[in-house]
């Protein structure tokens, strides 16, 4: 699997315990990979691949060298279907708004949203396993996994700015 970056950066917080984004509404992270190609992008790439490889196939089997043209049909369904496996994630995106006493989480992994709400001044941050490890929150039972789009070396401070915005005026009810 490919790595992957977020958007969110040390470089691009409003102050030096802040959320990425903070304004009168509450404090947002909004953690995505960073991909170069969109899915419709990415369509229009492997067509144009699949126009110019059956080309030179259809020449080669016009002249005679009947089996390039299977082989490339072969290549292309190979390159379609990792296309496809990585078209299918790159949208993929995570989610975190701090307000009025609630912590909501909305994670879009291939196509599906899942959406859980916390009680801000129940809910746990934790990283078992150092400070490369996912982020977890959970509070009443209920826990969810987040960072998988942030760099392992920045999953320690993005945790410290969601206890830090727990802690301040967005997770007071």
């Amino acid at each position: 699997m490919a790595a992957v970056t977020s958007t969110w950066s040390p470089r691009n917080r409003r102050s030096p315990q802040g959320p990425a984004i903070a304004d009168d509404t509450g404090a947002r992270w909004i953690l995505k990979r960073n991909c170069c190609l969109t899915p419709r992008q990415l369509l229009c790439m492997y067509a144009a691949l699949c126009v110019v490889s059956f080309g030179i196939g259809l020449g080669f089997w016009v002249m005679g060298a009947r089996l390039v043209l299977p082989f490339a049909w072969l290549e292309m369904a190979g390159v379609g279907l990792a296309l496809w496996m990585y078209a299918r994630h790159a949208l993929d995106r995570e989610s975190i708004v701090i307000d009025g006493g609630r912590v909501e989480v909305e994670q879009e992994v291939a196509g599906r949203v899942s959406r859980v709400t916390f009680d801000a001044a129940h809910v746990r941050i934790g990283q078992s396993g150092g400070a490369t490890a996912l982020i977890e929150l959970a509070a009443s039972g209920r826990e969810v996994i987040v960072g998988r789009h942030v760099r392992a070396q920045h999953r320690a401070q993005l945790a410290e700015e969601l206890r830090a915005a727990l802690r301040g005026p967005y997770g007071q009810g």
